[in-house]
């Protein structure tokens, strides 16, 4: 039986769509001044982006605090299980965050 959420699967979807939709020009901003919505032109056209190492550091920090949580109470598989998930999470990271990059580059 398959697993119905398969994050790999779910990742590579996002970064094709994201791709993929992205090699399509995006239709013009109008003149006018509207409350801000997440639209594709704002996705595109980010104020304010994430450091790679700020991404990195909540993602270890938020494991951190689950795995010390896992120690004190000696559960060891959950401790290995922890583990495991925080590198698996870490390699996706990486790469979408080398896909935004690649992306960033490429408007430039």
């Amino acid at each position: 039986m398959t697993d119905p959420f398969n994050a790999r699967r779910m990742a590579l979807g996002a970064a094709k769509k994201f791709l993929l939709d992205s090699a399509t020009p995006a239709p013009q901003a109008s003149a006018r001044v509207d409350a801000p919505r997440l639209t594709a032109a704002l996705l595109e056209n980010p104020r304010m982006s994430r450091s790679r190492d700020r991404i990195l550091a909540n993602l270890d920090e938020m494991y951190r605090e689950a795995f010390e949580r896992a120690k004190t109470t000696g559960d060891d598989a959950q401790m290995a299980q922890l583990d495991f998930a925080y590198r698996r999470e870490q390699l996706y990271f990486e790469i979408l965050l080398d896909v935004r990059d690649a992306a960033s580059s490429r408007r430039d």
